[in-house]
């Protein structure tokens, strides 16, 4: 059987069918001479602060090992113990509510205490660490992470898609998109008829099943675009349109070009 070779510009639509984000022309720039965090420039105010973020959230970590019985018991209540590292990255953002990091973080303490189906009310949600909650400080808790991710995203994004960011920077910014997108796409697959969105006052409280499932394949995107390669991936697998097309076009290379395409 003869075989083609595909053009630059092949790849090029193969990739924008694969990820629908993606854009050739538009790769991010990353720039290891600027400030870790755009909104923090003062180095010693960073370090004092990245240090005391450090802390935190390896007491995380070591929460973690112990339920994971990976670390012996350092304390009866773990749980009390993640609620109090939630009580200490509220108070480093109370006093630096620009530094994105911690608002990454805090975010994240969230999704684990309450689970990544945070945003729906009822039973049906998938459970976090705490299991006996009740619908208004759940609901608190939703509007909180998703506060804080639109927040460290906002703070983080460059202004044009020709600016340079910090690889810190780009990382945060990375974790917050995929983080925001993890929230979403739970939410789309355990959303059922009937299911309420158990917060007020959001965009998301109309949202259907679908306008979630979207969302967070803009946002996997995201994190994609700014590092996350499994975020990239999740992209196409969460995205409607581009399962099909994708699908579509799969079929018809495997036709054309057989083998060459397959390999």
């Amino acid at each position: 059987m003869t075989t083609s070779s595909l053009s630059r510009r092949d790849f090029n639509v193969l990739e924008k069918i694969r990820d629908p984000e993606s854009n050739p022309t538009t790769a991010v720039l990353v720039d290891g001479t600027l400030p870790k965090d755009p909104n923090i420039t003062d180095t010693s105010v960073y370090d004092r602060v990245s240090r005391r973020e450090r802390d935190i959230v390896l007491a995380m970590q070591q929460l973690e090992m112990q339920l994971a019985g990976l670390r012996s018991a350092q304390t009866a209540e773990p749980i009390q113990e993640y609620r109090q590292c939630l009580s200490k990255l509220g108070e480093l953002i109370t006093e630096y509510p620009k530094y994105a990091s911690a608002r990454n973080n805090r975010a994240q303490v969230f999704r684990r205490l309450y689970g990544d189906t945070l945003l729906l009310s009822g039973d049906q949600a998938l459970k976090g660490l705490l299991s006996d909650v009740d619908e208004l400080e759940k609901s608190q808790a939703a509007d909180l992470a998703l506060s804080d991710l639109d927040w460290a995203i906002s703070l983080l994004t460059p202004k044009s898609i020709f600016a340079a960011i910090s690889p810190q920077a780009g990382k945060t910014l990375s974790l917050a998109h995929t983080q925001r997108a993890a929230i979403y796409h739970m939410t789309s697959k355990s959303f059922q008829a009937g299911s309420k969105i158990n917060i007020v006052g959001r965009r998301e409280e109309s949202w259907t099943k679908n306008d979630f499932e979207e969302a967070a394949s803009r946002d996997f995107a995201l994190g994609g675009r700014y590092g996350n390669d499994i975020a990239k991936a999740l992209a196409v697998s969460t995205n409607p349109t581009a399962k099909l097309c994708g699908q579509m076009v799969r079929e018809a290379m495997k036709k054309e070009y057989g083998p060459a395409y397959a390999s």
